[in-house]
């Protein structure tokens, strides 16, 4: 009988042989095989072939959204005010049915779908949601929605490793983890940037990292961008000039920052204010939203603002460019607000990546613009103004404040500009927190009737340590020598109630009264007193360590010793069970 491959277990399972014992050396091969195929390791490389596959997946929804845009918005360089009417009104009809009757988890974006996979369904997201996003996302933006292709990648990405992990039989630990292996592989490839993709799905989607899980995600971000750049080349989204930034801008980078905050606000509370409005319409106006929204953006562009439609993506290389005049850039920073708000409330399935940065290019080229009009002697760059301002919003709308900084870095491949993004970046988040305390993706998730954790609101959370409960030192503390002469030579006095006492070398023992008593006894009886307190060794944690550290103890040991991290022996302080309960119980209630 043939050995047969656990992949549940991790481990290579023989069956019950009927043939003759094999030979040692024939077992240890098998034992190394098998400890070589263990879970962990295998994750690994099933983590290349989700990054092969998603990136596939990836090329051929890009191919898709071109060929959508060339066969209902046309090919020449001037789009016919018809068609630009026509096309996304009438493609909305059609995204409508498919939606509501067909795919009816293609909804959204993505990122909370792929969320609440890790968090709620044990990894699982069906195929047809993948099927559906692909198609959906793909009439959507290739008829001029205003939405981009990059939160659908995640999503596709994510379902193609829950249907592989399913497929292998994964255990349910590793089932919660594909599923943002294979977004990170989706938004790789999506922005061509292996190192923005695996920030942001480990800063907003998993909320922690290992060395496994940053190992599995850079190995399928990574492996998909290779698989991209096969097909479509290795050149980034955007043609990027040459960058300079002078100290004099920092000025006008903070004042960047600040508008991005409040853009930023603006977008975030329109669409948290009007999607569960819209979503509570009669049934029949759900079939008419997706068309009413590109009858907008249709509008929009045939009144002179094409730009609007779609992800925008040579539009933002124009503007890196200064191919536009700053006025025009904020009109069409504005008009693309609106454009993306109705879009995305409408239910038409697409993502929010793509026209947060054509935004916050646009904002932040017309910054630059107007920095240089009013002060026309400074040297400035518009290509920098842009790539600001994409972080600005990515930091802002998004909250990914240091996937929005690397982002930034990524795209330009020039360090120097590492300050203004900084700078411009932290005014941004600072005001958007501060306007908007909920994030756009936490507000979404809530309105769906889900309860995912939230990253931002875990960053900014209290810990509480050892050192908020934790009572002064306590008497009496003796050295283990003074406590085997109090054990030898009792007397007439009171025994304390407890006692903590310094073991040889560096240890600490905490002792009831009870506990005492015993160990007199047992030096009546010829037991070795000094044997004895050293199995009664307890554990130490020290004053900056979180509160939950010294939950782990407190139950088993009556008294446990808080002592300094330089001088093991210098005792900083002692907590129970007490302080502990009492400590959190303040805590829930302020």
């Amino acid at each position: 009988m043939e050995p047969t491959s656990n992949l549940h277990s991790g481990t290579l399972v023989e069956d019950h042989l009927t043939e003759p014992q094999t030979h040692p050396a024939e077992r240890r091969a098998g034992s190394l095989l098998g400890s070589f195929f263990r879970e962990d390791r295998f994750f690994l490389v099933l983590s290349v072939f989700i990054g092969i596959f998603s990136g596939l997946a990836v090329v051929c929804f890009r191919y898709a959204i071109d060929w959508c845009q060339i066969y209902l918005l046309g090919t020449g360089a001037q789009l016919s005010p018809i068609r630009m009417l026509l096309a996304p009104t009438l493609t909305g009809l059609l995204i409508a049915v498919l939606v509501i009757h067909v795919f009816p988890l293609a909804r959204g974006s993505g990122v909370n779908q792929t969320k609440a996979a890790l968090f709620i369904y044990n990894g699982y997201i069906p195929i047809r949601t993948a099927i559906g996003k692909f198609i959906t996302s793909a009439l959507a933006m290739g008829s001029g929605q205003s939405l981009g292709p990059e939160d659908p990648s995640l999503q596709i990405g994510a379902a193609l490793a829950s249907m592989l992990g399913r497929r292998l039989h994964l255990s349910r630990d590793r089932m919660r983890l594909i599923a943002p292996v294979g977004a990170a592989a989706g938004l790789a490839a999506a922005f061509n940037a292996p190192i923005s993709a695996v920030l942001f799905v480990i800063e907003e989607v998993i909320g922690r990292w290992t060395a496994g899980i940053l190992g599995s995600v850079v190995l399928a971000a990574v492996s998909s961008v290779v698989v991209l750049r096969l097909f479509m080349g290795s050149e980034s989204l955007f043609q990027i000039p040459s960058v300079q930034f002078t100290p004099s801008e920092l000025l006008a980078y903070g004042v960047l920052g600040i508008i991005g905050g409040f853009a930023s606000v603006a977008l975030s509370g329109t669409i948290g204010f009007l999607r569960p409005r819209c979503r509570a319409l009669p049934l029949w106006t759900q079939y008419l939203q997706p068309a009413f929204a590109g009858l907008i953006i249709g509008c929009i562009a045939a009144l002179g603002a094409p730009q609007v439609m779609g992800a925008g993506y040579v539009y933002m290389d124009e503007a890196m460019h200064g191919q536009f005049t700053w006025q025009f850039l904020a009109i069409l920073a504005v008009l693309k607000i609106i454009a993306t708000m109705v879009s995305f409330v409408s239910g038409t399935p697409g993502g929010m990546f793509a026209p947060t940065l054509f935004i916050g290019a646009m904002f932040g080229a017309a910054v630059g613009g107007a920095q240089h009009a009013l002060f026309p002697h400074l040297a400035w760059s518009a290509g920098t103004y842009a790539l600001v301002g994409m972080g600005v919003l990515f930091a802002g709308f998004l909250r990914a404040p240091m996937t929005s900084v690397f982002m930034v870095l990524e795209v330009s491949q020039n360090y120097s500009i590492i300050l203004p993004v900084i700078v411009a970046n932290t005014f941004a988040y600072v005001i958007a927190r501060a306007l908007q305390p909920v994030a756009i993706f936490d507000v979404l998730t809530r309105q769906d009737g889900l309860e995912l954790p939230s990253m931002e609101e875990e960053r900014e959370e209290s810990i509480l340590r050892v050192e908020d409960a934790m009572q002064p030192p306590i008497e009496p503390i003796f050295d283990s020598d003074e406590l085997v002469d109090l054990v030898s030579h009792p007397g007439d006095s009171e025994l304390p109630e407890i006692v903590l006492v310094r073991l040889h070398p560096a240890g600490w023992g905490s002792l009831t009264r009870e506990n005492l008593k015993t160990l007199i006894q047992a030096n009546k009886d010829g037991i070795n007193v000094a044997d004895v307190l050293a199995e009664r060794q307890v554990p130490v944690i020290h004053p900056d360590q979180p509160l939950d550290v010294a939950l782990r103890y407190v139950d088993r040991w009556p008294l446990i010793p808080v002592v300094s991290r330089a001088n093991f022996s210098k005792l900083e302080g002692v907590i129970t069970e007490h302080d502990v309960l009492d400590r959190y119980r303040d805590f829930a209630g302020e």
